[in-house]
């Protein structure tokens, strides 16, 4: 059968690009008005259909809209799917989307339909939003006929409500919105048509003009256009089904257009296995079956008895036990429940009690959803589990790359800056779009407390404020100057970045030197020495965060301040640059003096030296306390020394890049057993930590995938902006590797051959790019095009 609903909308014309914003709508009210149902309360859970028929006298070349919605909105038009907002983000800069609606239009009736979902308070952390309400405005007077106001409709659909699934048994922190309950008895079907008889719907209530940012007073909202690209939706195909119990499937379910009938009276539950975890729309098409109770679950993976997930691939004495959605069908021929949000799985259950008629299920597939970046770079190498550490770590940042950077896709949705620095380094490296890298940035920055922190995520409707990510943010800035040549907008962030460090500075306990008692959470790693503490509400904070003299945090802080007085004196600030590092020397100092045991050769995570981490190590060696041999001889023993507090998966980024730093990079692919032993238990995505873990998907876990090209083939920038290039390989046990990667001047390759202790590079860099090439302490200078290179 003909697939429904988004699928059949993807099929369809889509814009060529993005269309640009009449001026007068950057600098003055909008004509449109935000609109709402008469009775729609801010604060509960509902959903709003919206309508409006227009006539043409001609099908236009070109009808440029611009829309937003709050919480979330779909617009149809004359019943395809053409655009899914808003980004997200917050009312001080609410974005809206510019479409043109030509391709979808024709002469004669025309219908703009928009569904939007008032989450009430339970709502997502990540929606920021005030009402549920609906803008849609035409770009110029040729448009106008669109605009939202008195001739618009609205219908409450009263046949949504939420629905929590296994939400309370999974004991798991959640902070994603609600599954969707839907009673087909009661939802207006067709009513994104042409023809559709709305005379009984409700005129909407006008509310106040949109408003661009920066102008007017008293505004629920200031408007900005969208700053990143429309989300990817590509449908796709459950693989299997691994287990029906209660009906036979038929073998072309559902793959294969086979329709499955569950007969009268009937219990039934049938799992499927999409082979790999995903984000999608569900897509459910049925006929029939009037009585019937459809529940849709989702999960990452199959639990036991106990709640432990063991191998993700086993199936047999394991359930499902998951987030979902229900349906309850009318009877009607070809109803298409499609939920407005998205869900994550890999695996997928239908449980179904029928009543006294039969349902045919038609078809059941996902519409994949995600920020549309593309795979621009690739590596091989003659270890092909580091192939497979490749496409599982890229699968794993694709799926936490929606709106904004995700930690994690299944549970929270939320954008930490602990997750988002690894995960702008992922992007950049493998599709070199740094647009949603510098939204991040930007919404980081907004986040920031009047005292000069920034919230550990954000966009967020509640406050959470975790003082080292707001260090991470300063090292996000040199990061992008590190990538990209863009000093206009690094200027724009100096005053966050000041306002960040004079925060720490301002807690330097001036008898020790060290930092002193720091508020807030300060999360350093998911150690099992450093669990939740259900008494103060946090966890994975290391010794003297709360009482002061936190070594660990104290050289973040210090490495970060040298990080920034690099930016900073390029930026043309000598001054501010010569006091970070000033303030550094002396924070090293003080880590030296009072951490440091010579007896143990280790830094201490405290003064007391009462306890040891890898961490303080690390940071030690990435802040430039020890530096040298000095650096390699400590990281050498830290990296063996299990007694040592151990860095979990998130940390070992920077464990891995402390080993890079004291000239260690070769051992970096013998540190991947964490990553390898995910594939062993069948993870298709990099996992939050080790079992037991929560997520199995969780963004600052996909960091492989840029060492990969960054370490292992050695590429990365050699001056700011990426303008020349240092290429030093740590091959480690590997006899060749290849890769390409894009560069903001086109493209870098490189295939490496050993030749006993010797080298052979074939390497392109774009035209006009220099660079060097090290291995084995000798350099060979490098120059734009294709070279070839030997060194023995």
């Amino acid at each position: 059968m003909a697939l429904a609903g988004l699928t059949a909308a993807i099929a369809s014309a889509e814009p060529a690009a993005v269309p640009a914003v009449a001026e007068a709508l950057l600098s003055k009210p909008w004509p449109a008005h935000w609109i709402t149902d008469a009775t729609a309360p801010k604060s509960d859970y509902g959903m709003y259909l919206f309508r409006r028929v227009v006539r043409l006298a001609a099908k236009p070349e070109r009808f440029v809209v611009h829309v937003t919605g709050d919480a979330r909105y779909r617009l149809w038009v004359n019943g395809r799917s053409v655009c899914y907002g808003p980004q997200r983000c917050d009312p001080a800069a609410w974005r809206y989307e510019s479409v043109d609606l030509a391709p979808w239009l024709n002469a004669g009736e025309n219908v703009l339909a928009a569904q939007v979902i008032g989450y009430g308070d339970i709502a997502p952390l990540a929606s920021m939003g005030q009402r549920t309400s609906l803008l849609v405005q035409g770009d110029t007077v040729a448009e106008r006929a669109v605009d939202t106001g008195p001739d618009w409709k609205v219908f409450h659909a009263v046949a949504y409500r939420p629905f929590q699934a296994d939400r309370e048994k999974a004991h798991q922190f959640f902070a994603v919105g609600p599954g969707e309950q839907l009673d087909g008895t009661r939802y207006p079907w067709g009513w994104r048509e042409a023809g559709f008889d709305d005379h009984d719907w409700a005129k909407v209530r006008v509310l106040s003009r949109g408003q661009p940012q920066g102008w007017g007073t008293d505004r629920d909202y200031w408007l900005a256009p969208r700053s990143i690209p429309l989300m990817e939706e590509t449908p796709e195909r459950l693989a299997r089904v691994v287990r029906a119990e209660g009906v036979e499937v038929p073998a072309g379910f559902p793959a294969g257009g086979a329709p499955l009938t569950v007969p009268a009276g009937t219990t039934v539950a049938v799992l499927f296995d999409q082979g790999h975890e995903t984000n999608a729309f569900p897509q459910l098409t049925v006929s029939g079956g009037q009585g019937a109770r459809v529940t849709l679950r989702y999960a990452e993976a199959l639990v036991d008895e106990h709640g432990g997930k063991g191998n993700r691939n086993e199936v047999a004495g394991r359930r499902l036990l998951g987030l979902g959605d229900e349906f309850l069908p009318d009877g009607g021929a070809h109803r298409l429940f499609a939920p407005i949000d998205f869900r994550t799985y890999r695996y997928l259950q239908l449980d179904i009690t029928t009543g006294a008629a039969p349902l045919v299920i038609e078809d059941l597939h996902g519409v994949f959803t995600g920020y549309p970046f593309q795979e621009n770079a690739r590596f091989t190498s003659d270890d092909p589990e580091l192939a497979r550490i490749w496409t599982v770590g890229w699968r794993t940042a694709r799926l936490c790359a929606l709106e904004t950077y995700v930690d994690c896709p299944y549970y929270e949705q939320l954008q930490y800056t602990g997750d988002t620095r690894i995960q702008c380094l992922v992007s950049l490296y493998v599709s070199g779009d740094d647009r949603l890298m510098r939204n991040a940035i930007e919404l980081f920055d907004s986040s920031r407390l009047p005292e000069g922190v920034t919230q550990s995520r954000y966009p967020s409707n509640t406050l959470q404020v975790i003082n080292t990510f707001s260090l991470f943010w300063v090292d996000m800035l040199h990061d992008y100057w590190w990538h990209r040549q863009d000093d206009a907008f690094l200027r724009a962030r100096l005053v966050g970045l000041q306002a960040v460090l004079g925060w720490f500075e301002r807690k330097i306990d001036p008898q020790t030197g060290l930092l002193g008692p720091v508020p807030y959470w300060t999360f350093v790693d998911w150690a099992d020495q450093w669990p939740w503490e259900h008494e103060f509400g946090y966890g994975g904070e290391a010794p003297g965060a709360h009482t002061g003299g936190s070594s660990i945090v104290t050289l973040q802080y210090a490495g970060t301040l040298r990080r920034a007085a690099e930016l900073c004196r390029a930026l043309g600030h000598a001054d501010l640059a010569a006091h970070y590092e000033t303030t550094a020397a002396g924070l090293c100092a003080a880590a030296n003096r009072l951490c440091w045991d010579e007896s143990r050769r280790l830094y201490a995570d405290t003064p007391d030296r009462k306890s040891y981490s890898q961490h303080a190590n690390v940071m030690a060696v990435l802040a430039g306390a020890v530096t040298g041999d000095a650096a390699r001889d400590l990281m050498q023993r830290v990296a063996d020394d299990k007694s040592l507090t151990q860095a979990t998966t998130y940390f070992r980024f920077y464990l891995l890049r402390a080993m890079k730093t004291a000239g260690l990079g070769d051992q970096y692919l013998a540190g991947l057993g964490p990553w390898r032993a995910m594939l062993d238990r069948g993870l298709t995505t990099f996992a939050e930590k080790p079992d037991p873990t929560r997520s199995d998907c969780h963004a600052w876990s996909a960091s492989p995938v840029y060492e990969l090209l960054a370490t292992v083939c050695g590429i990365e920038p050699a001056s700011p902006g990426f303008a020349t290039v240092r290429i030093e390989p740590h091959l480690g046990a590997l006899q060749h590797a290849s890769a390409r990667m894009p560069h903001p001047r086109g493209e870098i390759t490189i295939a490496l051959q050993r030749e006993g202790k010797g080298i052979a590079a074939e390497i392109s860099l774009p035209e006009g790019v220099t660079g060097t090439f090290v291995w084995s302490g000798r350099s060979v200078e490098l120059h734009g095009g294709p070279q070839t290179l030997r060194l023995p």
